[in-house]
Formats: C-alpha cells, structure tokens, sequence
C-alpha cells in the first residue's frame, strides 16, 4: 500500500518559516524508519510539498500526518491519497515489497 501526501500551506509560505527546523526533523526521522520514500517541495513552493509513504495502514499515516509541526503550529494541512499499486517498475519492485 502507498500513501501519496500532499501538504498545502493553510496561508502564506513564509508562515511556516518558523517551524521548519521541526518539519525537516520529522522528516528526517520518518525517512529514516523507512516509512518515507521520497519527499519534496512542490512547483511552485508556495503550494506546499509531497511525501510518497508506504509500509503503513491508512490510520498510521493519518497518525504521522498529525505528528508534522507544520500541522501542529496550523500552518498546513495534509490531504492524502491511499492506493494499492498494480503495477510496479522493477526497480522499485524490492522497496515496495519490504
């Protein structure tokens, strides 16, 4: 099962300046447990960024979505999209099976 995330900032992208010493750390640490596989800034920035998660239910990742300072402080909002993939490039063929 894959998790697409995306975040949207709830108001301006310099709100969230803040709070991203936080966010790059929840980052990090949900890269590193191996629950994100990839994560970035949107073009343009001031829309937000996207996560491709897996390796968890829907409910965990609601749960880690919640952890995200950004969404902690207000300053953004997850929407996600849950899909089962039925087709995978080889190359990703071991990462997705873990």
């Amino acid at each position: 099962m894959l998790h697409l995330l995306f975040l949207h900032y709830v108001g301006s992208e310099q709100d969230a300046g803040p709070f991203i010493e936080g966010h790059v750390a929840y980052l990090e640490r949900h890269h590193h447990d191996g629950t994100f596989l990839v994560s970035g800034q949107t073009v343009p920035t001031a829309i937000g960024g996207a996560i491709i998660a897996h390796g968890v239910d829907r409910r965990t990742i609601e749960h880690i979505t919640q952890q995200d300072p950004f969404v902690i402080h207000g300053v953004a909002k997850y929407t996600i999209t849950t899909i089962t993939p039925g087709r995978v490039h080889a190359a990703l063929a071991d990462v997705l099976s873990s």
